[in-house]
């Protein structure tokens, strides 16, 4: 489980820097800058989750044992 949520956290963190590469900085709010912001974004929440369950995960093994 330790191996697979590190490959989401790696699979969310390249698409989140592909997200970020579209992103026209001049114009951010304009064409296809805006889904590429909200993928950046929902990239990083997935992050997040997965960080926060592995976190969970290491606390629920030292209650255990």
């Amino acid at each position: 489980m330790k191996v697979f949520t590190t490959i989401l956290i790696v699979i969310a963190l390249g698409l989140t820097i592909f997200n970020l590469t579209l992103v026209d900085y001049e114009k951010p709010m304009e064409g296809n800058s805006v889904p590429a912001l909200i993928g950046a974004a929902g990239s990083l929440c997935v992050i997040l989750i997965l960080v926060i369950f592995k976190i969970s995960k290491k606390i629920e093994e030292k209650v255990k044992g």
